[in-house]
């Protein structure tokens, strides 16, 4: 059965990023001034920080010169084909404040996009459910738009009933995880990331918007799952109002969902692929051998007895686990892992972390590589890396082997060698008498510290493939165990 479905589509992020200063606005013969210029310059500034790379000056904030910012309203005219004056004229701001997808127009999600997935049979799976829908008919819709690429692909798609999916679906609301957090109602319905490890593939539904079936109020589930699918597959957003991966959300449907172009393009990245016996992809559910690894994936082995990391943090309600440049992510009220390349899940981060902490009462968490360090709030890397030596380090310190933060005192400890110093958070300097011996302060651990986690009264560390748990108020280790249960091994 031929499946007669939608258009192109979606979003406008209103990541509001409190050290950005929009430029003055500047009105030029012709366009239409609005009644509300600060309002609709930070709309245009963070529409311009998410999908075209517009980047602050050093002191964090923008040149009011607006050279940058002049440039960038152009490259994104140019990119809808409106008149390139580099003014907020209405039809640009009209654009500004479509619903649309939150993928970049201009630059890599996650620095997978434009790849392809290596094989002609991918499996999806649906995790948690949008309120707005019953079960089966979201079941029925995802199918349907995955059935839209197969036809035109020779791809096939097979269900699976657990975590370990290609494509992972999922509607979910703000911070969710990914570090690209929606919005609320309207501005971006969706995102989804490039094939590749990990998180390559996942595509995210936001629940705060109204799905529906098509017709009434609301969205439709099928034309955003469409789109998001493209980029699941490779594809990137397209310039045509005509093509399914236009970036803004349209209301009206075509008679074929997908066009010439899109056809094209998928074709263009998957027709020399596709294998003998091949010729009819298909979506295939619910069979009992695929809940097999039969598809294997290239990532590291968190069962292994050998297991070691170099930082452990929480980061909001999950636990992040660093392991050069890997990273396994625990959610707390979750059963499964997600795994992969740092960068697919923090794009802005191509090396290792040696340590990391988070202190709650900021919901920042700090990510420290070598003598630098990243700050990270509400999913968000915020801003360019720091200096170490910003905590008061001496200037030999040029790097720490493990750091962790112990609320009820409010201090930060780093672990470097045989020692250790201790950081005042409310004062922000460091504690005098400092660097101290780890091996007197914190008799039975011995060797050099990996990593470490601070849990109610105890800190956690991590030595090697073991885990030495350390009672803060008997000053003594009081278990052992090994790293690699912490990844329910």
């Amino acid at each position: 059965m031929q499946v007669m479905l939608l258009p192109v589509w979606f979003r406008v992020l209103l990541l509001l990023d409190p050290g950005l200063t929009a430029p003055a606005l500047v009105l030029e013969g012709g366009s239409t001034p609005s009644p509300e210029p600060q309002l609709d310059l930070q709309l245009a500034t963070d529409y311009l920080h998410q999908y075209y790379n517009l980047q602050t000056d050093p002191s964090g904030r923008m040149r009011r010169s607006g050279l940058s910012f002049t440039s960038k309203v152009k490259d994104m005219q140019a990119f809808f084909g409106l008149n390139e004056t580099g003014v907020l004229d209405s039809d640009t701001l009209e654009v500004m404040r479509s619903p649309r997808c939150g993928v970049p127009d201009v630059e890599d999600f996650s620095q997978v996009q434009g790849t392809r997935w290596n094989k002609n049979i991918l499996s999806y799976s649906i995790g948690r459910y949008t309120r707005d829908l019953p079960l089966s008919t979201v079941d029925s819709l995802i199918q349907s738009a995955l059935a839209v690429w197969a036809r035109a692909s020779g791809l096939t798609f097979v269900r699976l009933h657990t975590s370990s999916a290609d494509i992972r679906v999922e509607f979910v609301t703000n911070a969710h995880g990914d570090f690209y957090p929606f919005d609320g109602p309207r501005g971006t319905l969706a995102h989804a990331f490039g094939p590749g490890l990990g998180a390559g593939g996942d595509t995210h539904f936001d629940d705060d918007e109204r799905w529906t079936a098509g017709g009434g109020s609301g969205f439709d589930l099928l034309m955003v799952a469409a789109h998001e699918f493209g980029h699941a597959l490779g594809l990137k957003h397209s310039r045509s109002p005509g093509s399914v991966m236009y970036p803004t959300y349209k209301m009206s449907r075509p008679s074929n969902l997908l066009s010439r172009e899109d056809e094209a393009n998928i074709q263009a990245l998957y027709s020399n692929q596709i294998l003998p016996g091949s010729t009819c992809p298909q979506i295939v559910r619910n069979v009992p051998w695929m809940s097999r690894p039969l598809f294997p994936r290239l990532m590291q082995d968190r069962c292994a007895p050998d297991l070691t990391f170099d930082a452990v943090s929480t980061l909001g309600d999950a636990t992040f686990f660093f392991r050069d440049r890997y990273l396994w992510i625990k959610h707390n009220e979750q059963s499964d892992i997600k795994e992969g390349p740092i960068s697919n899940f923090m794009p802005k981060i191509e090396t290792r972390i040696d340590a990391a902490f988070w202190i709650p009462r900021r919901s920042a968490a700090y990510l420290i590589h070598g003598s630098t360090f990243w700050t990270v709030r509400g999913s968000v890397i915020k801003g360019k890396p720091k200096a170490l030596s910003f905590f008061g380090f001496p200037a030999w310190v040029q790097s720490v082997e493990a750091a962790v933060h112990v609320v009820r005192t409010g201090r930060t400890l780093f672990f470097m060698q045989h020692i250790y110093w201790s950081y005042n958070e409310n004062r922000k300097v460091m504690d005098f008498g400092f660097p101290r011996s780890i091996s007197e302060d914190f008799p039975g651990v011995n060797a050099t510290i990996n990593a470490a986690f601070y849990k109610e009264k105890f800190i956690y560390f991590f030595l090697g493939p073991h885990v030495y748990k350390f009672d803060l108020t008997l000053k003594h280790v009081v278990g052992v165990e090994s790293s690699r249960s912490w990844l329910s091994c």
